[in-house]
């Protein structure tokens, strides 16, 4: 017998762009760290020492994001000794699927309260990590060569065969872009993000002295209000000679986190405790990894039928973009309602902080359901290598 499992809090960092934004020098077990805090503080009700363990998404656990970041994310936010951690890796949707994980388990009635959710500091550490090593044999067989293509390739290969014209992805970058900046100017992301009190050191060469300002960081730096079609189209490819995926079509690098805490009903009625959503379902499919962005188009159907649902009952679908051109292929693919795709705005604009994303996306799909009064959400994402998933939730 299934428990009910609901989420009673989600908490994300504002995402910041990679290298050059406000979170480039910050560890990622900070990140994390903050994030565990504030996702308990926006619970109230629950107690610390119930928390059974931390499950954390990271696509790239290495460097400073290694050493099992979940149990050092447990311990740099102070928890108790008790509390375990752990890290688990499903690339982009890392942090999607540690939510799953821990539904899961509480489901299965093997825990109470649960965090989880995922961080990723690119940063600090690279796409593919500091010792990138492909397997010779790879290249070896046709049938595998395409593992070890880059991603951008992929798209560019979806790009074609799904007929996905560079107009048509210039679009709707643009879109994203439009959309963010219109949520942020009517504060729609205010409720999800958990401002960060950080602090800019600069040397003074003068007086021989570093200066220490501190500021506060608490909005997603990628929307670009000035971005225009024309500027779009005018940027070069960035995979392929005469391809159509260019940076400004592309998923921006970043770095953030996201977590939730996750509760059996039990719990919360012991507790009264008062749910934000139900988990209904998570699925994840693979697909060729040639064309890895069109892995929602499996993963999509496979999660509306194991919860029993259509896609003409979905109000809000955070769909990942982590390129417009699988993003617009997943679109055409399973006919969805673009105005219920990413009304505020998506990766391309928001940034993809890749095993963090996919919890940072479930704290702005829940905002976007409790701002609409709606009743079911998805969030969904390609999955580099050639899958795709999905998970399925319905608001309280």
């Amino acid at each position: 017998m299934k428990n009910n499992v609901y989420l009673v809090s989600v908490a994300r960092t504002p995402v910041a762009k990679a290298h050059k934004g406000a979170l480039s020098k910050t560890r990622p077990d900070d990140l994390l760290a903050h994030v565990i805090n504030e996702s308990i503080k926006k619970a109230p009700g629950i107690n610390i020492k119930d928390i059974e363990d931390v499950i954390v998404g990271c696509a790239m656990p290495e460097a400073e994001q290694g050493l099992n970041i979940g149990r050092l994310g447990v311990l740099t936010a102070g928890l108790p000794n008790h509390i375990p951690g752990m890290t688990i890796n499903r690339y982009c949707s890392s942090g999607l699927q540690a939510i799953a994980q821990a539904h899961d388990r509480i489901s299965a009635g093997h825990a109470e309260l649960i965090l989880a959710g995922g961080v990723e500091s690119m940063s600090l550490v690279p796409m593919g990590g500091n010792k990138l090593t492909a397997n010779p044999a790879w290249y070896e067989k046709d049938e595998d060569i395409s593992i070890g293509y880059g991603m951008g390739i992929t798209a560019e290969i979806v790009a074609e065969r799904y007929k996905i014209s560079r107009q048509d992805q210039d679009l709707f970058a643009l879109e994203s872009h439009q959309k963010a900046i219109q949520a942020q100017k009517l504060g729609l992301f205010k409720s999800e993000i958990s401002p960060m009190n950080l602090i800019a050191r600069t040397p003074d060469l003068n007086s021989q002295k570093v200066i220490n300002k501190n500021f506060i960081f608490s909005e997603d730096e990628g929307p670009r209000a000035e971005t225009s079609l024309e500027a779009l189209n005018k940027l070069r490819t960035a995979f392929k000679k005469d391809g159509v995926v260019t940076a400004g079509n592309s998923s921006q690098i970043s770095d953030g986190a996201g977590m939730a805490v996750l509760v059996s009903e039990k719990y919360l009625k012991l507790n009264n405790l008062k749910p934000l959503a139900k988990m209904l379902g998570y699925s994840v499919c693979g697909v060729p990894p040639e064309v890895m962005g069109i892995g929602p188009v499996l993963a999509i159907p496979d999660c509306l039928k194991r919860c029993g649902l259509e896609l003409s009952d979905m109000a809000w679908i955070e769909l990942n973009e982590a390129f417009a051109a699988q993003a617009l292929a997943v679109i055409r693919s399973l006919g969805l309602d673009p105005k219920i795709i990413n009304p505020h705005g998506g990766a391309i604009a928001l940034g993809h902080p890749l095993g963090a994303t996919g919890a940072i996306r479930v704290a702005t799909m829940l905002n976007g359901l409790a701002l609409k009064k709606s009743r079911y959400g998805m969030v969904t994402m390609c999955i580099g290598t050639g899958m795709g998933a999905c998970g399925i939730f319905e608001r309280m």
